[in-house]
């Protein structure tokens, strides 16, 4: 570390201005980023991946917690830096270059994701994590940084305003918290909105559910979310006579529903 000149100065000497088509923000504050790689627990000798590292702000702390770290990022005008980095920790950081919507990693064996993600991918790249038959996933744990609306969506609870489908897909097989708030003013450029990191670990799969049939129901239920369960659902082969052979009353909204109720209505379906 001693070797990396200070991240502003890096920035500067190589002409670099975040990107808002990317959905870029820097964080410069050392302390602040040490904070988030240690919220995972201890990463001496982990695996971890890294989306959108930029100019290594993040992945400069993962590696002085001792990651491994392997860094996806397509902005080439980020390459050289993150050289630098890779340079100052031999045999540490593998850089791919590349889209990660679209990109395999590569990493075998458990791993850890830890990441300031573009604000354009991040739900969907969170979701696509979440998602698939086969649990518990290759990840350990998710480490992820979202604008404050999107990580309170991901922990709320039933009745709350927050409360809907990505709330569900985050909570039924994984445990999610909001582990850090942080303020707009710790970002270059600053962003209009507060930021906030959550943290998820997986849990065990409730039996016989698909969890395809789960997003499903999620979709119906809170595409029309404003209305009844019998008229957002009817669209769903079999889902209202679930509903009554559960006991769950049709005319509750969606947002009334426990996790539990949603999984046992997709155990119905399943």
């Amino acid at each position: 570390m001693n070797a990396l000149p200070p991240l502003r100065e890096v920035i500067a000497r190589h002409g670099l201005s975040a990107s808002k088509a990317l959905g870029q923000n820097f964080l410069f504050d050392e302390q602040l980023l040490d904070r988030i790689a240690a919220i995972p627990g201890s990463l001496d000798g982990q695996q971890v991946l890294e989306i959108g590292p930029g100019p290594g702000g993040l992945t400069r702390a993962l590696l002085r917690a001792g990651a491994r770290v392997t860094a996806i990022e397509m902005d080439p005008r980020c390459l050289p830096a993150l050289a630098e980095v890779e340079a100052a920790f031999p045999g540490r950081l593998r850089v791919i270059e590349g889209d990660a919507m679209k990109l395999a990693h590569g990493i075998e064996g458990p791993f850890h994701i830890v990441a300031n993600l573009p604000y354009n991918v991040g739900t969907a790249l969170f979701t696509g994590w979440l998602s698939g038959e086969s649990w518990p996933p290759q990840w350990a744990s998710l480490t992820l940084m979202f604008q404050l609306e999107v990580a309170q969506r991901i922990v709320a609870t039933p009745g709350t305003g927050a409360y809907g489908r990505l709330a569900v897909l985050a909570q039924w097989r994984s445990a999610a918290r909001l582990a850090m708030k942080v303020h707009r003013s710790a970002f270059t450029p600053p962003p209009k909105v507060m930021s906030a990191i959550i943290h998820v670990t997986p849990a065990p799969m409730p039996s016989a559910v698909s969890a395809r049939m789960l997003e499903r129901v999620t979709e119906a239920a809170f595409g029309q979310r404003r209305k009844m369960l019998r008229q957002s659902m009817k669209g769903l082969p079999g889902a209202l006579a679930a509903l009554e052979s559960l006991g769950i009353d049709p005319q509750r909204r969606a947002e009334t529903l426990s996790i539990a109720e949603f999984v046992a209505v997709a155990r119905a379906l399943s």
